[in-house]
């Protein structure tokens, strides 16, 4: 299939260019730290159909997956957005004479990243620029998980515990706070010092943190801080065959804490609750406290755009003087 020619600017786009503005808006600022030929030869591995319209340019499509995830919006909010806001056309590559992807072609690209694997890889790319940025501290990470209910209705008690709609969710709780919630568990790795995200994996609810803990380790550094639900002798086996340190808060195993573990908690706690602010601007502000597809694969494809989104503007905000 052919490609689109888009982002050949008019008359009018020249007209629109040239009007005073009081400085470089947020978007602007964001693309001019990105390099964003990595990306586009990492997406060039897609494959093109060959049949139908010209498609549009891969990394025009990035580009409004990153601003649908920064607005919160869906796919036919996007499709909208994409094409009334002169912003979000320049961020994305578009001229106004351009004509803008609808939903559909929103969501099959949203779905060709997730099924050929491409955003772990575009994640990494971001956080390898944000790194040479000098950025990234790497002296302390941070795991944790979170809840994210499911799309789907929650099962009642005569249905058993899995819903005909979304197959992969379960009924799961949090170690540490015991929420009870149905749907998926989100895991991150988190830079302390910046609060940027290092690595994210999505799992069944019912998947314990500590079993979902040594596949965030890969792209961790120094001393790893963590809960008491990660408190495992097999994790801090790992972590001292991965030669990190070990900042795990101890649990009580049959008998009480001494005076001198719960002193050692408290002061791991201080440092490790600066990850669920993460979970807080996920849940708030890009507003995906509740799943938005029925499969695992999706929701994943979801919450790593988020990962991305997030650690591109914290990017902006941490090179800011």
């Amino acid at each position: 299939m052919p490609k689109r020619r888009v982002g050949q600017l008019d008359f009018v786009d020249g007209l629109i260019a040239q009007r005073p503005q009081s400085g470089p808006s947020a978007l602007m600022e964001i693309a001019a730290l990105v390099d964003w030929a990595p990306f586009e030869k990492l997406l060039s591995a897609l494959p093109v159909a060959a049949r139908g319209e010209p498609s549009y340019p891969a990394l025009v499509m990035f580009k409004a997956l990153l601003l649908q995830r920064w607005h919160g919006l869906s796919d036919p909010e996007m499709e909208t957005a994409l094409s009334d806001r002169l912003s979000f056309m320049a961020f994305a590559g578009l001229s106004l004479g351009d004509p803008t992807p609808d939903h559909s072609t929103i969501w099959r690209f949203r779905e060709k990243l997730g099924v050929h694997d491409l955003l772990d890889k575009l994640l990494a790319e971001a956080n390898r620029q944000i790194a040479a940025a000098g950025l990234m501290v790497r002296q302390r990470t941070l795991i944790d998980a979170t809840l994210v209910t499911s799309a789907a209705r929650r099962p009642r008690m005569d249905e058993g515990k899995m819903s005909a709609t979304d197959r992969e969710a379960r009924f799961g709780t949090t170690n540490e706070r015991g929420r009870f919630a149905f749907g998926y568990k989100m895991h991150v790795a988190v830079d302390a010092g910046s609060g940027l995200v290092r690595d994210m994996a999505l799992t069944p609810a019912n998947v314990q943190d500590v079993a979902a803990a040594p596949q965030l380790l890969d792209h961790a550094d120094g001393v790893v801080y963590a809960d008491r639900g990660y408190d495992s002798d097999g994790l801090r086996a790992e972590l001292a065959r991965r030669q990190l340190g070990d900042g795990l808060m101890r649990r009580r195993r049959g008998r009480p804490l001494t005076a001198a573990q719960v002193l050692r908690n408290h002061e791991l706690s201080l440092t490790r609750r600066a990850v669920e602010s993460l979970f807080g601007t996920m849940k708030r502000t890009y507003r995906l406290g509740r799943m938005r597809a029925f499969t695992q694969l999706r929701n994943a494809a979801d919450l790593t755009l988020f990962c991305l989104a997030f650690n591109l503007r914290r990017w902006r905000v941490l090179a800011s003087p």
